[in-house]
């Protein structure tokens, strides 16, 4: 017993040294790259409406793992999970644990808005000589399609999986009678969320009528690329690809005027942090508590323009948006005020959150200077807008 134990005793060192011998040929070795799991979808039950009809939550994940939740009520993005510099999965939207959050007066978490997004002036307007009055929810304007909107409406969704191509969605459809909410025609309306391989989450938009309608979709996702449970947005960095803003009046109405950035808080062309100029002494800022204005991106063609890019310099996130749009409405939560608790018991405050909105100009039925925005029968309206996500390794300065 004795002997065999000092035996034992003296193979340790050999076997030590031949562990760390084989130890080091394997550290010459390249890593192997991480095992990626393939694109995939899911569906599961996410409570119901007061009307008793099921809502479902769509899950959408990518090969390198960011992960889209959406609903079919509104076609609502709930949550959005992408890596930071660190590979470290962080939720980057605002929104609720439940649905029953979203059934409470809320302001357009995540949701699909229209059928007119954005204001027009006191719910009313003008067609081919006949004039309507629309439902009013925002003072004495209509905003974000009235009462019950496009994000107050239970979606029809259907998943598709092209995991050979590396992308996976969800189609949300919704036919809107004619009348609802005061507009003409009956409208079938898809909207179609994709996410692909290179990080990309596309919206695509797709409307057709039997009379004449205006129609402005758009998708309202308040984004804190630090984390929905992060705070303020005014360190992450934006830059807006736009040489004119559309100036407001006391009701956040555009006067018609096309007005040049250069000289002023709205000059984002170049990388600046959001809360650099947010407080100064710029009438517009004041009207609308900081941000919430439509910039008129500079656009070449009709095909896909950038619009925008944000970037967090604490976390490294980045996201960039281009777009089909003429506009982009920059907001930056100033009607946030504490009195919201949204995911994970978070109390979201003034400025906790900015929105990216791709749009056509607010108002532009009663604007004739502003592109058109009315669709007719025989017509396809179609509007495409990516949101491509990244990180940047090193912390980037803003200009100003």
């Amino acid at each position: 017993m004795v002997r065999l134990a000092v035996r034992s005793i003296h193979l340790v060192p050999a076997l030590l040294l031949l562990v760390s011998q084989t130890s080091c040929m394997k550290s010459d070795k390249p890593p192997a790259a991480p095992v990626k799991s393939p694109a995939r979808i899911s569906s599961v039950p996410f409570g119901t409406l007061p009307s008793g009809e099921p809502v479902t939550l769509f899950t959408l994940t990518n090969t390198n793992g960011i992960e889209l939740r959406a609903m079919n009520y509104g076609g609502i993005i709930t949550s959005l999970r992408t890596p930071d510099r660190l590979g470290v999965m962080n939720d980057i939207v605002l929104g609720y644990d439940s649905v029953a959050g979203y059934l409470k007066t809320t302001p357009y978490f995540g949701a699909i808005v229209g059928r007119y997004a954005n204001r027009i002036a006191k719910g009313r307007f003008t067609l081919d000589g006949k004039s309507y009055t629309l439902a009013v929810n925002n003072g004495k304007n209509a905003l974000h399609g009235g009462l019950a909107g496009f994000d107050k409406v239970l979606w029809t969704g259907m998943p598709f999986d092209s995991a050979a191509s590396g992308k996976v969605g969800v189609v949300f459809s919704y036919t809107s009678k004619d009348g609802e909410e005061g507009y003409p025609g009956a409208l079938s309306v898809r909207v179609t969320y994709t996410l692909n391989d290179s990080d990309e989450l596309t919206v695509e938009y797709h409307a057709t009528t039997d009379k004449a309608t205006p129609l402005n979709l758009s998708q309202h996702t308040y984004f804190n690329l630090a984390g929905q449970a992060s705070g303020a947005v005014l360190g992450q960095v934006i830059s807006i690809n736009a040489d004119r803003f559309t100036p407001v009046d006391s009701t956040l109405i555009p006067t018609g005027e096309l007005r040049p950035v250069d000289g002023t808080a709205f000059d984002l062309r170049q990388p600046v942090a959001i809360g650099a100029h947010i407080n100064d002494a710029d009438a517009q800022l004041g009207i609308a508590g900081g941000y919430d204005h439509n910039f008129v991106l500079n656009r070449q063609g009709d095909g896909l323009g950038s619009a925008a890019t944000v970037y967090d310099p604490a976390s490294g996130r980045r996201m960039t948006v281009s777009t089909t749009e003429p506009g982009l409405q920059f907001y930056t939560g100033n009607f946030l005020d504490g009195t919201i608790t949204g995911k994970g018991g978070r109390v979201y405050e003034k400025r906790n959150a900015f929105c990216l909105e791709t749009q056509h100009f607010p108002d532009s039925p009663n604007q004739s200077s502003f592109p058109s925005t009315i669709l007719r029968p025989g017509a396809v309206y179609t509007s495409r807008t990516v949101f491509a996500f990244s990180t940047v390794a090193d912390s980037v300065p803003a200009a100003r």
